[in-house]
């Protein structure tokens, strides 16, 4: 049982069944230097409560003016007895019989013997004057009453012990006289002169930094004024207040309150990390810097955990410097910059913490921080510069996962950190932890969906020789994830090239899987050579069918879509351009002449409606021309006007610059979209260009099979013109097949064509819409073999239809020319 219980356990003032006096020794200076049981039970003090301290300490006080006289003439004497008013240990007091004794012998030298006998008594009942008497003198709030000048009349002991000046010496003077040129005393004066003035209580917060403390100290300072039966204000009463506990825990609050609004805005790790720093400082250190595990960085599963500090007894630990803020600027106490990578020894605090788990507090010269500052030169010299004097060290932890480390320095407030300021930077380390891991698992899940959706789009769109295109994408920036935007540019026969800007409806990996999807079935179909309105319908079908699969998951968002798309096909021997589109923003075209205007193209329904038709427009493009195909989220951003983006995006497009179409694609985007834009968007921006007449070669043939020759004579000429002999022997071949195929199976008008570009095309136009299959002949078939030779021969070869019949083509490679 500890002391206190049992001293709570005797009832006061009671002795032994034997009546045994009570006695305690002390020295020649009067400090209690033993204490006996009955002196115990009598008083409830245990020895270890009053051994040591001053006797005088145990008299009322009262009584203790007439001790310090007793004392000396005990000495003079060499004894004394009496009756005296001591104290019981709870607070009450009582009268007893005392005697003072000095012990003899060698060993008794300078030692007195303490007997209290006989039944104690219980102290007179004081009066009311006295009470009153007693509240103001042993208040511990420091108390002052002045006149009407604000003059002092008197003050309580707690009053004269914070000052040092006795009630005397301050008795008469006003507060700025007592402590001169002190901003407090200026302060006190002037609310004593409102109270006086107003006849209401004014108050007000100081905070004192006391020469033997080591932090400040919060005072309430109340002025009130004190009033005679009439009404009138007659003096002033000033109290002190100690309210440092309650201001530290109203700062705390204050702290926890920022940290849960500032904290955890965004889903970047990164910024998380800053609003961290941001959050405690000033409100709880000078410099806060935070450092996470490299992996956690980048969104990935973090590589370290909290693991036992053994583990790395011989290694150095790698940790990313994501954040940090000080009440410096230029943050000149950190070591390492933000963006960079830290290498921390296993013996020191943030590789500690972070093996541990475990928070921890440091003063500069405890071992743990001094042989981490010998092995770091800089971080020593910072140290000693910026006058760093108190550390605390928080492991980031979030779902049973070590993310990294917060540091906290303090070197501006003269106090260290305590183990209520661990526990805060805990609460608000545990909160920020949560986020980052919430943002970490954001940034690897929309990594992943931006990895996918990029794999699914082309990395280098191919340069044509029919137009010079420039792309851009770029995804959402919202919690919303990657879009099912995407964009292609698909190489046709005859030089013709497909331009494709479509969008998939939703956000997220299932998008992007379904744009993926579409731009396979795209380009699919685009290998066929389809016009832009069959193709677009079956894509239509393949949505709707994709809807409708009977092993579809009700709810599944990845079995069904919907989406819009715009398909484009530019020819740049006939300059003619065909366009269809599918609910799709209709492209915007701007002329050499720098006339402007939004393509007029039937909007056709959304893909996956299915049953209704599209229609196709055809147009002739001057050379030069400029051709935008975008995604809405371009035109449609959250807080603009569509119509008011549409305006300003010809504006752009129309104005005259000589910079190259890649720049306008970033002036469209710079221009267009917001900070943060809530929609990913693709764009496409196509400047036409057109063949010369001497790069095309075409000649009308009759159906006459005696032609065929006249045809292989006219293309090896043509051939001989441009330099390109060395392929008059594939080229004859494939002119003499097609022609050959045109004139027997088909039917006039037969139209034969070559094409001089980065390939030599040979085409064979006919009216008959019946293409040729490729097919192995046998042993004694007199046919069957011609395509077959085309195909080995040739790069490709293929057919598509057009509006008057079908064209086959054969592309072979170009010699290689001498630079």
């Amino acid at each position: 049982m500890s002391p206190a219980g049992d001293a709570a356990a005797v009832p006061r003032g009671s002795l032994d069944d034997d009546a045994l006096p009570a006695h305690a020794t002390v020295d020649e200076r009067g400090v209690v230097t033993g204490w006996s049981e009955q002196a115990r039970r009598l008083l409830g003090y245990a020895p270890a409560e009053v051994e040591g301290r001053p006797a005088a300490d145990l008299l009322a006080e009262d009584a203790r003016e007439a001790a310090a006289t007793r004392g000396h003439r005990v000495r003079q004497s060499g004894g004394w007895s009496g009756q005296v008013t001591v104290r019981h240990r709870d607070g009450g007091r009582m009268v007893v019989a005392l005697s003072a004794v000095p012990l003899s012998g060698s060993k008794g030298r300078g030692q007195w013997i303490l007997t209290v006998s006989g039944t104690p008594q219980p102290a007179p009942r004081p009066t009311e004057a006295e009470l009153l008497e007693w509240v103001f003198d042993q208040s511990p709030c420091p108390m002052a009453v002045c006149d009407r000048e604000r003059r002092l009349i008197r003050a309580n002991r707690a009053m004269e012990r914070m000052t040092r000046q006795s009630s005397d010496e301050m008795r008469g003077r006003r507060a700025v006289d007592i402590t001169p040129g002190s901003p407090r005393a200026r302060a006190v004066d002037q609310d004593m002169e409102r109270a006086m003035s107003t006849g209401t209580t004014v108050e007000h917060e100081s905070i004192v930094q006391a020469p033997d403390q080591n932090r400040p100290r919060v005072w309430t300072i109340t002025s009130s004024p004190l009033k005679d039966p009439t009404g009138r204000t007659q003096g002033v009463f000033g109290q002190i207040f100690d309210v440092t506990g309650h201001y530290m825990v109203r700062q705390r609050l204050t702290v926890l309150n920022e940290a849960s609004k500032r904290i955890g805005t965004s889903l970047d790790v990164n910024r998380t990390a800053q609003e961290l720093a941001d959050t405690a400082v000033p409100g709880l250190a000078d410099f806060v810097s935070v450092d996470l595990v490299e992996s956690v960085s980048r969104g990935e599963e973090p590589t370290v955990g909290s693991v036992g500090a053994a583990h790395w007894a011989d290694t150095t630990i790698a940790l990313f410097r994501s954040a940090q803020s000080s009440v410096l600027e230029g943050c000149p106490e950190s070591a390492v910059e933000p963006g960079h990578t830290g290498r921390y020894p296993a013996y020191s605090p943030p590789a500690l913490g972070l093996a541990t788990g475990r928070p921890a507090r440091y003063g500069v010269e405890d071992t743990e921080i001094s042989r981490w500052l010998d092995a770091s030169p800089k971080r020593a010299a910072s140290v000693k510069e910026q006058g760093i004097h108190s550390v605390m060290i928080v492991p980031l932890l979030a779902r049973g996962i070590t993310l990294g480390v917060a540091l906290f320095l303090r070197h501006q407030r003269p106090f260290p950190f305590d183990d209520d300021d661990l526990l805060l930077a805990e609460e608000i380390c545990a909160r920020a932890a949560v986020c980052i891991d919430n943002a970490r698992r954001y940034t690897g899940e929309r990594a992943t969906a931006l990895a996918l959706q990029r794999s699914l789009l082309p990395r280098n769109v191919p340069e044509q020789a029919g137009v010079e295109v420039a792309s851009r994408y770029l995804p959402t920036d919202s919690r919303a994830g990657v879009g099912g935007d995407w964009f292609d540019v698909i190489p046709l026969s005859g030089t013709r090239v497909a331009l494709v800007v479509g969008d998939v409806v939703g956000h997220g990996v299932q998008a992007a899987a379904a744009m993926g999807r579409l731009r396979s079935a795209v380009r699919t179909l685009a290998d066929v050579d389809l016009p832009p309105d069959e193709l677009l319908t079956h894509l239509d079908d393949l949505v709707a069918h994709t809807d409708s699969d009977e092993d579809a998951v009700p709810g599944d968002s990845a079995t069904g879509f919907g989406a819009t798309c715009l398909y484009a096909v530019y020819d740049p021997v006939s300059r003619h351009c065909t366009l269809a589109r599918a609910g799709h923003p209709v492209p915007a075209l701007v002329l050499p002449d720098g006339t402007a205007r939004y393509l007029d193209l039937p909007a056709g329904p959304p893909l996956g409606l299915g049953g209704m038709p599209f229609e196709s427009v055809e147009i002739e493009l001057a050379e030069g021309s400029l051709l935008a195909l975008y995604t809405d989220g371009l035109i449609e951003s959250r807080g603009r006007d569509p119509d008011a983006s549409r305006a300003q995006l010809l504006r752009i497009l129309a104005a005259p610059s000589s910079q190259s179409i890649g720049l306008t694609c970033d002036t469209l985007l710079k221009a267009l979209l917001p900070e943060r834009p809530t929609d990913d968007v693709a764009l496409l921006v196509v400047r036409t260009r057109c063949l010369s007449a001497g790069q095309v070669a075409s000649w009308d043939l009759p159906a006459d099979p005696a032609i065929v020759a006249e045809a292989r004579k006219a293309a090896s000429d043509q051939l001989a013109r441009w330099g390109l002999e060395e392929s008059t022997f594939v080229t004859e071949l494939v002119v003499s097949e097609l022609v050959t195929n045109a004139i027997r199976h088909a039917e006039p008008p037969i139209r034969l064509r070559l094409i001089n570009d980065r390939n030599l095309i040979c085409e064979v136009s006919d009216a008959s819409s019946t293409a040729p299959h490729l097919r192995r002949a046998r042993v004694f078939d007199e046919g069957g073999r011609g395509l077959l030779l085309v195909a080995q021969l040739t790069q490709g070869w293929g057919a598509r239809q057009t509006t008057t019949g079908k064209t086959i083509w054969a592309e072979q490679a170009l010699p290689a020319r001498p630079p």
